[in-house]
């Protein structure tokens, strides 16, 4: 018989999820590296991105319920997202997950996507210079 495979949004629970959510955006708002491209109100930001992270962790599919294909790249493009953006949003999530608690295999696999998906939200370089090829 095969074991059932481990759903991290059951593992980790929409409460605690919830928690780390209002957790990290209010580390978010008080970044001087990513406040600047977030609304002073993240209120609704909180929501969606709480939504996000249940569809994204295997959760029920409440996102694109309510708003269609996450298309990350795409929402994010208006906003310039640097190395060092991305790096500040994994701390800033890190920060969270450890006022959380959330600790072993289901932190490590759950950092290590979201430090893909970081890294794939990246659309300009750190500094404003242009770069030629």
């Amino acid at each position: 018989m095969t074991q059932r495979p481990i759903i991290p949004f059951e593992e980790i629970g929409e409460e605690t999820l919830g928690q780390m959510m209002k957790i990290f955006y209010s580390k978010v708002a008080t970044n001087p590296i990513l406040k600047p491209i977030f609304p002073d109100d993240l209120t609704e930001t909180t929501r969606k991105q709480t939504q996000f992270q249940i569809q994204y962790l295997g959760g029920p599919n409440v996102y694109s319920e309510e708003h269609g294909h996450p298309m990350l790249k795409a929402r994010h493009m208006p906003f310039k997202i640097t190395p060092e953006r991305a790096q500040a949003w994994l701390e800033c999530m890190s920060e969270a997950m450890d006022e959380v608690g959330l600790e072993g295999k289901i932190r490590e696999v759950y950092y290590k996507r979201l430090v893909l998906t970081a890294h794939h939200m990246i659309n300009a370089p750190d500094n404003d210079e242009e770069v030629f090829e």
